[in-house]
């Protein structure tokens, strides 16, 4: 029988052999390191897969190591999964080792995005450390002679009732192969909780600000080469003809030619760069018409057809039981991930295996990926994922350089790096897509919401749930993200909260234009139609916190808010702005996140901090111009990320909520930002701008009737 591809590459003793000593725990937990069911379809491990897929070690010198084929990418999830092992195998957090993203060491893991490292994989090692915990208990039985009911763990040690007690590193001294265990164990509960709720300092802290942390790009080794590649200048550009022969006049140069790959490798990467300039490539481009500002009516002639979802009651009915009826439009244009670390790979090739150190955030995806291109077993490719500078969704994908990478060091037998510089991350990045959100409501004569009929197309219904109490609503999915080829004019794709920006931007704005209409405060029109509980209580949260008073809008104070959900978590934020000459400065926000029991306060404020941050920027700045296939903007001096000088004071806190399972962290404070900020917009000068960025051009000009 042929030999799966895919089968894990060890045995659990083959394993336990490869990683040293120690004891080591192997353990079935398909399935739960996955996406939640139905969330992201496609995304699954590949048909034959080890199920073993949950490692842990505890070495002769009692530290524990965790196998994570998540990576990190500067969430902090190396600490939050760190305090999960730790608390339930009764460890100090400091003895925890965590080995993430090696595809040789760490069990299959589809990639770390949707913010589901805490809340989905963090699940399943929480279930396998427990399980260890009970094996412990078990082999310390047999050691000290009594009953596994009468110990406990504790400390790094198995102890019992009368003092007896023995440390781990000595239970480890010899023992390599699994167990299972007696019972199944419980995990801990709130109750019980030391470790889990605490907020631990990062892990990586000291190496981050040290700058011990290592990169690909900081990567060297023995005859290593930089590449510098031939590019093209728009998407869809086919070569035609290239002259390399004074790029090859180029002193220590080496000019590599295959399959449409042009590369100048040099072993430093300025020479690399001298010569591709001396290279001359013509191309034929497409003569693609759209651009930035013809986009939206591109997107609507192209439409597939919708998917309905959430429908209660009858839209018509909605409409009988309307006095006043809204109807607006909102639009969001193309989004860049602008990481301060660009996508670098290096790739070296010792014997007949090919190791890849690539910054990614899917190195199993890229794994599959490289092999199927270069024909090699997966078993044969190697990705080890050092820390990885900012993702964002923009590197769950493999892109070029790491293929590139790969061909180049199987042609020239030395180790090649390819790192874009700041044209080519523009240019190849997978935007976030161009979108538009169409909304008709209504509100009936006792002023609650009657009618929600909402269409949005190319972003998905992420965060777009309807969580507002209204009777008659329906939901129409046009396409997502993840759109069909020949839709958008380049690649889009994930975008940290991909979708959820404008599903929120558009709803939150949508209600505040009701609220304006009936002379109702906007906090209070949102209380009084929903009775979702955790939602009141988040907006109350930051009302309280921001020290809210109620006035209509608007208000001339510049204040807005806006809530979502986002996976799994609830968010409500209040802005406070000034606007002069079209220009808003945003002043404090105030975040209030319910996110189940929270594993690391500290960490978790400082992701809600990160995306408020991040928020700015889509919200105020950033925005890709093109021309068809090429990309205008490519660099850091068009495209405005948030600067330092934009920041407003931010005052952002976890509402405790031990009773549910930790949901995610990493995107859900993103969400709310747009719609806060316009909204306060709103409050500020009484001008409504549907479209984000809200620049200085959209602001003054809020009062004219713009086409799409």
């Amino acid at each position: 029988m042929k030999e799966n591809p895919y089968t894990a590459r060890y045995s659990r003793r083959d394993f336990a052999k490869f990683i040293g000593g120690g004891l080591v725990f192997c353990f079935s937990s398909r399935g739960l390191a996955q996406a939640p069911k139905g969330k992201m379809p496609g995304f699954g491990p590949p048909a034959g897969a080890s199920d073993w897929n949950a490692y842990l070690r505890i070495g002769a010198d009692g530290r524990v190591t965790v196998f994570s084929g998540k990576i990190e990418m500067g969430q902090a999830n190396t600490t939050a999964l760190a305090q999960m092992a730790a608390e339930e195998l009764a460890v100090p957090v400091d003895s925890i080792d965590m080995v993430m993203g090696d595809t040789d060491l760490c069990p299959w893991d589809m990639g770390t995005f949707g913010s589901m490292s805490v809340s989905v994989y963090g699940a399943a090692l929480r279930s396998a450390a427990a399980e260890a915990r009970e094996i412990l208990l078990e082999l310390g039985s047999e050691r000290l002679s009594v009953p596994v009911s009468e110990l406990k763990a504790e400390n790094g040690a198995v102890v019992a009732g009368s003092g007896k007690r023995v440390a781990y590193a000595d239970l480890a001294r010899g023992e390599k192969i699994t167990r299972k265990p007696a019972r199944k164990p419980a995990v801990t509960t709130p109750a019980e909780f030391k470790v889990i709720g605490q907020s631990v300092e990062r892990l990586d802290g000291r190496a981050k600000v040290t700058g011990a942390a290592k990169y690909a790009g900081d990567l060297r080794f023995p005859g290593l080469l930089y590449a510098a590649l031939v590019r093209p200048p728009a998407h869809g550009a086919t070569l035609r003809t290239v002259d390399t022969s004074e790029a090859e006049k180029v002193p220590g140069v080496r000019v590599v030619r295959e399959e449409g790959l042009v590369a100048l490798l040099a072993e430093d990467p300025e020479t690399a760069r001298l010569a591709r300039s001396k290279v001359k490539a013509e191309y034929e481009i497409p003569d693609t018409k759209v651009d930035q500002k013809s986009i939206f009516e591109h997107l609507l002639a192209k439409a597939p057809q919708p998917q309905s979802q959430e429908k209660r009651g009858d839209l018509a009915e909605g409409e009988k039981a309307a006095v006043r009826i809204f109807e607006h439009a909102y639009y969001n244009g193309y989004g860049a991930h602008a990481p301060m670390e660009p996508h670098t790979a290096v790739a070296r090739m010792e014997g007949d295996k090919l190791t890849l150190w690539l910054s990614t955030q899917a190195p199993f995806m890229a794994q599959t990926q490289i092999a199927s291109q270069l024909k090699p077993a997966p078993g044969k490719v190697r990705i080890i994922t050092p820390q990885v500078g900012g993702g964002f969704g923009g590197k769950s994908i493999t892109s070029n350089e790491a293929l590139e990478a790969a061909r180049l060091a199987v042609v020239t037998g030395k180790p090649v790096m390819v790192a874009f510089d700041r044209r080519e991350e523009f240019f190849y990045d997978a935007f976030r897509p161009a979108a538009i959100v169409k909304i008709r409501s209504g509100i009936d004569s006792a002023g609650k919401i009657c009618l929600w009929d909402y269409q949005v197309y190319y972003a998905g219904n992420r965060s777009a749930e309807q969580f507002y109490d209204v009777p008659h609503n329906l939901m129409r999915v046009y396409g997502s993200w993840m759109a069909a080829p020949g839709v958008h004019p380049f690649n889009t794709g994930t975008w940290r909260a991909p979708g959820a920006n404008i599903n929120v931007f558009a709803r939150e704005s949508q209600i505040d234009i009701m609220a304006a209409h009936l002379e109702e405060d906007p906090l209070e029109f949102r209380l009084r139609n929903t009775s979702d509980a955790r939602m009141r209580r988040v907006l109350e949260e930051a009302a309280r916190r921001f020290g809210y008073s109620p006035a209509p809008a608007p208000s001339r104070r510049g204040i807005g808010m806006a809530c979502g959900i986002d996976a799994g978590s609830y968010v409500a934020e209040i802005a406070e702005i000034s606007v002069d000459g079209g220009r808003i400065t945003v002043r404090r926000i105030t975040a209030a996140q319910d996110m189940g029991v929270c594993v690391n306060p500290k960490g978790s404020v400082m992701q809600m901090e990160g995306c408020i941050t991040m928020g700015l920027g889509y919200a105020l700045t950033e925005e890709i111009e093109f021309q068809g296939g090429k990309i205008l903007t490519t660099n850091f001096h068009q495209y405005r990320i948030p600067r330092f000088s934009m920041l407003p004071a931010i005052d952002a806190f976890v509402v405790k909520n031990d009773a549910l399972a930790p949901q995610g962290g990493g995107e859900p404070a993103i969400v709310p930002v747009g719609g806060a900020i316009a909204n306060a917009l709103f409050d500020s000068t009484g001008l409504r701008v549907f479209e984000m960025p809200l620049t200085v051009e959209r602001v003054t000009g809020a009062g004219q009737t713009k086409a799409h």
